[in-house]
């Protein structure tokens, strides 16, 4: 049998605007179903990006209290253009025990869920 990823779930406070933040993030269109989910997605202007699947938000009641199991890595074409710019969306620098010397920065959105802009290396 063979599987892959269909959606990528995260759950959001306010997933209208968490989803707004992440179709900034990543050029992609957001949708809300007839259930009030927001779907963010490549669209037609991205049709390599199939493969990775939709990003679905969908709302609950409590907000995120502890360090994400699963987070996303992107890699920038320009690091620092690509933090200054999330940071210019909402996104904030974040902790996870980092030593300093990582070519990675881990970031979080505005629910604070974390995500890594990976080095261009």
């Amino acid at each position: 049998m063979a599987l892959r990823i269909a959606t990528l779930t995260i759950d959001a406070v306010d997933p209208l605007s968490l989803a707004r933040f992440w179709s900034a993030v990543l050029g992609w269109e957001h949708r809300v179903d007839d259930d009030g989910d927001v779907w963010v997605e490549p669209g037609d202007r991205h049709p390599g990006h199939r493969a990775v699947g939709p990003l679905l938000f969908v709302a609950v009641p409590e907000s995120k209290s502890v360090k994400n199991r699963l987070h996303l890595d992107l890699r920038p074409d320009d690091q620092v253009h690509e933090i200054e710019r999330l940071e210019a969306l909402g996104g904030t620098r974040a902790s996870v025990g980092q030593f300093g010397s990582e070519d990675w920065v881990v970031l979080a959105d505005p629910e604070g869920n974390e995500l890594c802009i990976l080095g261009t290396g």
